[in-house]
């Protein structure tokens, strides 16, 4: 996984999600905080306490596209980084990390999981 990407969320920030196939697009917002990175499974969990129009989007494309940046590190021309996530995403609600998951965050009600298909680094 992309170390400078790594970097970046271990800064508190705004993520934004977006489905960028539906007619209108579905875009949510959630903290850079509440994601969980799977490195080895190259995967996104994120709570989803709402998120009803992205699960809804869901049913005729999962693709969706995350952006996420911090100002404190670095980026490709000076201060702030920001990257673009393009991913396919599924909502689980039961098994170990849901379990883990709520745990951490008990106002759940499903986990965003996204499968990473490209990184990209934009500034």
């Amino acid at each position: 996984m992309n170390p400078k990407f790594l970097e970046v969320m271990q800064h508190e920030g705004p993520v934004t999600i977006v489905t960028i196939n539906a007619q209108p697009a579905s875009v949510v917002n959630t903290w850079g905080s509440y994601v969980n990175i799977n490195e080895a499974g190259n995967y996104l969990l994120i709570p989803a306490a709402g998120m009803r129009s992205i699960e809804h989007d869901f049913a005729t494309d999962n693709t969706v596209v995350l952006t996420m940046g911090s100002k404190a590190v670095e980026g490709t021309v000076g201060p702030g980084a920001g990257f673009h996530v393009h991913g396919t995403g599924e909502f689980i609600e039961a098994g170990a990390e849901f379990d883990a998951m709520q745990a951490k965050f008990p106002w759940i009600r499903k986990v965003l999981k996204v499968n990473i298909k490209e990184i990209q680094q934009k500034i």
